[in-house]
């Protein structure tokens, strides 16, 4: 048996060389499905790597609590807010959480900052020095926010390198003064870049004590602020995430029936999330994809089939001088199936070339990145094309009748 599958698979690569062209072309439909079922997927797991790879940087025993309103209650005009009353029920009232920080971001979201006659747009938060072990903050000039500035309102800040760069600061600018919305901010550290995230710049920001920025607020308006907390033991993270939710819908007087006023996301919530979003995405676009497989399995079929008829002659002597039935029917498989392994080849290193080119001309996206399993389902696809659509033409030359091939002209 052994002897009969090489002797196939020789035969078939003979028979691939004498038709080099025709080979070409029957197996364009399998190089154009694998190459783009191969593309896609090395894309898309890209993302999916470097979100992952993304989201490790923010700790998954991270947890953030943000106020949350309804369509309904937006278009009357009617907003939730987090005050710190809900910062100090949390803190207080719940036993494993590491650390917790407030987060006040400036009330358009965007602010003017300028240096000399440089200016620039950044997001300017108030925290305090605990955002350093939540956001994942080290310094790489100067300092960060502590206790002190923040208990004494201290007009300092902490500025990220895109700020740094557009303001055209030396790349140690601790003791430089910058403006923030008319108020003078001395800078005392300058964090590490973090790079973009989701298509969000995390190095646009600049950090001012909590208290500084509540005053720089003023009155006119209630804050709304954003609650960052990180939890000793990961095994307590739903246990607190759900004790959170119970003070907070307590505290703001929500019946049974109302939806929650604010949102609790976990890090690990998130990359679940972004997982089977682009999961289902490769699923989807996959089977879109795969359709020309099985159009490239068709024509597959359709040469094999014009091929048995050619080689009428031959099968009649092949039987003539005792081959089997199987023998001509193991032949003619292995060919069919060698000649869709080899279009699966071709599309696969076509397919990742297509892949990594695009992800390099795409700004700021992650490399392309193919898994394992998608080297894996691409070639036994294409086998898997080649036995379905390689059985009806070598199930005709098994049953030719050897004295009718002999007489084939």
């Amino acid at each position: 048996m052994w002897f009969a599958v090489t002797e196939g698979v020789r035969s078939a690569f003979s028979s691939i060389r004498a038709h080099s062209f025709r080979s070409f072309l029957t197996t364009l439909g399998i190089i154009i499905g694998v190459a783009s079922v191969i593309g896609m997927v090395s894309i898309i797991q890209g993302l999916s790597f470097f979100i992952s790879q993304e989201l490790q940087g923010f700790g998954s025993n991270s947890v953030t609590v943000q106020s949350f309103t309804p369509l309904r209650d937006r278009l009357q005009r009617r907003f939730s807010r987090l005050t710190q009353k809900d910062l100090d029920l949390i803190s207080y009232r719940i036993d494993g959480i590491e650390s917790i920080t407030p987060i006040m971001y400036s009330r358009n979201g965007q602010s003017q900052i300028r240096y000399g006659s440089q200016t620039a747009v950044a997001r300017v938060l108030g925290t305090t020095y605990s955002f350093q072990e939540v956001g994942q903050y080290f310094s790489q000039y100067g300092r960060f926010l502590s206790d002190s500035d923040n208990r004494t309102r201290r007009r300092v800040a902490v500025i990220a390198e895109q700020v740094r760069e557009d303001l055209g600061l030396p790349d140690d600018p601790v003791g430089e003064f910058i403006q923030v919305n008319g108020e003078w901010l001395r800078i005392i550290g300058i964090p590490e870049p973090k790079g973009d995230f989701l298509g969000e710049s995390l190095d646009d920001r600049v950090m001012i004590p909590y208290s500084t920025m509540a005053s720089m607020q003023g009155n006119q308006a209630l804050p709304d602020i954003q609650i960052q907390l990180t939890i000793s033991d990961l095994n307590e993270m739903d246990t607190i995430v759900g004790l959170i939710s119970r003070l907070l819908r307590s505290a703001h007087n929500l019946g049974p029936d109302d939806e929650d006023d604010f949102r609790i996301q976990t890090a690990e919530q998130l990359r679940s999330t972004l997982d089977s979003v682009l999961s289902t995405a490769t699923i989807v676009l996959a089977g879109i994809v795969s359709i020309s497989l099985l159009v490239g399995g068709i024509g597959i079929m359709n040469i094999m089939l014009v091929t048995v008829t050619e080689r009428t002659r031959e099968i009649g002597i092949c039987k003539a001088i005792g081959a089997k039935r199987h023998h001509i029917l193991l032949q003619f498989l292995l060919e069919a199936l060698v000649l869709c392994l080899l279009g699966g080849v071709v599309g696969l290193m076509l397919g990742y070339g297509i892949g990594a080119v695009a992800a390099s001309y795409i700004p700021g996206f992650p490399p392309a990145y193919t898994p394992l399993w998608a080297v894996s389902l691409a070639l036994g696809f294409s086998g898997v094309v080649g036995v379905v659509f390689g059985i009806l033409p070598a199930a005709k030359a098994a049953n030719l009748d050897p004295i009718s091939s002999l007489r084939y002209e």
